[in-house]
């Protein structure tokens, strides 16, 4: 199964975002959980004008968190909390397999082997419920975002 599953950009996603730190400004905040294997991601998120505009992130889990939460570090800021849900939206429909393409963050593609194992689909999405989580706090603390 790991053959599959980590394949090389997978495992390149993941090394990328070890080196990420949380963020000491952050204006949300928001820590995921999966009891399940373990995995625990929290996302900071530095917010302007309704938009991310800085991500900092903590993963303790498995290479497919660390690579999804890398993906959200370089594609999150300078968007809303709606197009972030849309993305999320999209990517779980591309792991169920009823979309095959035509991603807003075509990157997102890599996790393509994770799609014949659903039990590791939670692994890719944690990071995105932590962001999401963490924009909404932002939010709701600074309603004049």
């Amino acid at each position: 199964m790991s053959d599959a599953l980590y394949q090389a950009e997978i495992l390149r996603l993941a090394k990328e975002g070890r080196g990420n730190q949380r963020l000491d400004d952050a204006n949300g905040s928001a820590r995921a959980d999966n009891p399940l294997c373990g995995d625990r991601v929290t996302v900071d998120l530095k917010v302007s004008n309704g938009k991310v505009s800085k991500v900092g992130h903590r993963v303790q889990g498995c290479a497919l968190c660390e690579a999804s939460a890398a993906l959200i570090r370089l594609n999150a800021p300078g968007r809303s909390l709606s197009e972030l849900e849309t993305v999320r939206q999209q990517f779980l429909e591309y792991l169920a397999g009823t979309r095959e393409d035509d991603l807003d963050w075509p990157e997102l593609e890599s996790f393509a082997p994770v799609r014949d194992f659903k039990s590791r689909h939670d692994c890719v999405r944690l990071p995105f419920d932590a962001m999401l989580n963490a924009l909404k706090d932002a939010l709701e603390k600074n309603p004049a975002f």
